[in-house]
């Protein structure tokens, strides 16, 4: 409704006024727990963009970068802008990845969010535009239940540019989403998506509940939750955890 958009709005102005998050949310609890939880990686779980990473290391750095930021803010078509940035990583050194695996920054609070999920029983999954070199390394790490991104196709011991298909853009992020909760036997309302960029929009309106992370302007302004100051672990206050219940990662 448009009355509830205004109050959102008004409550994201006083938000960026006090330099806090403020939420206006639904009474869910009447829907039962969250039991599914999906992320996107690339500046949500992690605080890089790796496709950046590779194109630095690679010497195309900055026109790679541009075209990475004009996509996550929804001002280029994904898959087109996807398969000219790995075009211009063909040559690259397979033995790059692992060396950008082993630097990759956690996003702060994830390892406590992660702990926490774990803790409650909630399924986790990683549906990424990125990866599946670096999303399985998360996955190791942190325990995610199960990850959905790119392959990197590699011949020789070098990235050709090419990937594999199909390629998690928009659209597949909400239908993996969607499969998942199916599979699982859970409902739509019990389920979560975080991301931050333009191609996260449509797993963010399929979730019950979809929070835009530290996320691109146009991202913020769609999506029904936002957090911008707070760590990713202030997802779960906003799913109904109280400081009390809540644990520290070991």
């Amino acid at each position: 409704p448009a009355e509830w958009r205004e109050l959102r709005q008004a409550a994201l102005a006083l938000g960026e006024t006090l330099g806090a998050d403020v939420v206006v949310q639904p009474d869910r609890r009447h829907l039962g727990a969250p039991r599914l939880v999906c992320f996107d990686m690339d500046s949500t779980l992690i605080k890089a963009e790796v496709i950046d990473e590779l194109a630095r290391r690679h010497g195309v750095g900055d026109e790679v970068a541009e075209v990475t930021e004009r996509a996550m803010r929804g001002e280029l078509d994904f898959q087109a802008s996807f398969r000219e940035r790995m075009s211009k990583l063909a040559g690259l050194d397979e033995s790059v990845l692992a060396s950008i695996a082993a630097e990759l920054p956690l996003m702060d609070g994830v390892e406590r969010l992660m702990a926490n999920l774990r803790h409650q029983g909630i399924r986790t999954a990683i549906l990424s535009g990125g990866f599946t070199y670096f999303a399985c390394g998360l996955q190791a790490r942190l325990g995610f239940d199960e990850i959905h991104a790119n392959e990197l196709v590699i011949q020789q011991g070098k990235v050709t540019g090419e990937v594999q298909e199909p390629i998690v853009d928009a659209e597949r992020k909400a239908l993996l989403l969607e499969q998942i909760a199916q599979r699982e036997g859970i409902d739509l309302a019990q389920t979560v998506a975080v991301g931050d960029g333009a191609n996260d929009l449509k797993m963010l309106a399929k979730a019950g509940v979809g929070v835009a992370f530290r996320a691109k302007p146009l991202v913020r302004a769609e999506a029904r939750q936002a957090l911008g100051v707070a760590g990713l672990d202030g997802v779960l206050y906003l799913l109904g955890y109280s400081q009390a219940e809540l644990i520290d990662p070991v």
